[in-house]
């Protein structure tokens, strides 16, 4: 970015150097907001996306997992001597003991650490005791 070459008249007064800062102040802040409106909507168009991508991952994954299951209990059905029922019971109580088994560790998970920054509040309530306590 080529950098402006700012004339600068000797004989000027401060009323007129008091108006060319107010002009280069405006200038200034006019490009500041320019550059945020430009970042804004290149995060926001990157951000779309990334959302559409995870969208589409998500339903893919989607299909993958019904295949599966499908795959799962056609298997076990034709093991259990062509019971395709037996394969479907069985393959949904795998899945519901996984889905048990990933919901207590989500639960666990959201339990410890605790996100309400206890200790960041603690220490700010210390910092308040020791500005309000009189200095002796």
């Amino acid at each position: 970015m080529p950098t402006e070459r700012i004339s600068i008249d000797p004989d000027a007064g401060i009323p007129d150097l008091i108006r060319q800062l107010g002009d280069d102040s405006k200038r200034l802040v006019s490009d500041e907001v320019r550059l945020a409106k430009l970042e804004i909507k290149e995060s926001l168009h990157r951000a779309g996306k990334g959302a559409v991508r995870l969208a589409v991952a998500f339903g893919i994954g989607v299909v993958m997992l019904v295949a599966f299951t499908v795959f799962l209990a056609t298997l076990i059905g034709q093991i259990a001597a062509g019971h395709m029922w037996v394969g479907a019971i069985i393959t949904g109580l795998l899945e519901l003991a996984l889905a048990m088994v990933l919901l207590k560790k989500g639960i666990a998970s959201f339990s410890t650490p605790s996100y309400s920054l206890e200790e960041t509040r603690a220490s700010l309530k210390d910092t308040a005791t020791w500005v309000r306590s009189p200095r002796g």
